[in-house]
């Protein structure tokens, strides 16, 4: 632009290029792994404005797409709100909800019989599935879903997935179906251990989480999210 004797910033560049419809328009390569239309029950948002104390006091769900070249397949994960660990996650061939059942009863199980996390997601039909709900109710444990906005209302489960995809190299193509799922297994592994946090203070998600475990008794916080279930 100097040769024509224009002085212009690259921001302002764009900024008259988009004025006058100039620009290119990006072709949005979107999978939707959110159906909230749906006729099974939604539950309010419990998981607002809580500060945890503690890990498996409550657990953000999430699912996300990687993509290989023998068709798409969805990673379903299960975070823990207090210590960022991923304490489930499976992947699948499809967005049923067989996928996220097999990440929950991973989850479930490095539980003790006295711990009951809530569990926060989006209003997806997986997760509103009863053969989902009645997993977590026969547990005990709470259910507490997005309201107006599924992204913010989700944000710390939008973080992990996107630490993984952009981090961890989730977002690229794999050549098939078996590297795709030994490459999420290697990631989760890393992230879990060898990924330090700045709100962790640049600690570990899995040095966070045990440390936790052995200083926090239980009951906890959760006591009132259970009072405002009994009301609903």
């Amino acid at each position: 632009m100097l040769k024509f004797g224009v002085f212009i910033g690259r921001d302002r560049f764009f900024e008259l290029l988009k004025r006058n419809d100039l620009l290119i328009k990006r072709r949005r390569k979107y999978t939707r792994t959110t159906d909230s239309n749906h006729p099974f029950r939604k539950y309010p948002n419990l998981f607002k404005d809580i500060e945890w104390g503690g890990p498996n006091q409550a657990w953000v769900s999430d699912i996300t797409y990687i993509n290989s070249r023998e068709g798409t397949l969805y990673l379903s994960l299960i975070t823990d709100a207090y210590s960022r660990k991923i304490v489930g996650y499976e992947v699948n061939d499809t967005l049923e909800s067989v996928g996220c059942v097999k990440a929950l009863k991973r989850a479930m199980k490095q539980l003790s019989p006295r711990e009951r996390p809530l569990h926060h997601s989006d209003r997806g039909i997986q997760y509103c599935s009863h053969s989902y709900t009645s997993l977590l109710l026969d547990r005990g444990l709470s259910i507490s879903m997005t309201e107006d906005n599924h992204c913010y209302e989700n944000a710390m489960a939008e973080r992990v997935n996107g630490i993984l995809k952009h981090e961890y190299a989730l977002k690229e193509k794999f050549p098939n179906k078996q590297f795709a799922r030994k490459a999420c297994k290697q990631a989760i592994d890393l992230y879990n251990t060898g990924r330090p946090h700045l709100a962790l203070n640049m600690r570990y998600p899995e040095q966070v989480h045990q440390e936790g475990k052995k200083t926090i008794a239980y009951p906890n916080s959760l006591t009132g999210v259970r009072e405002v279930m009994c009301q609903l």
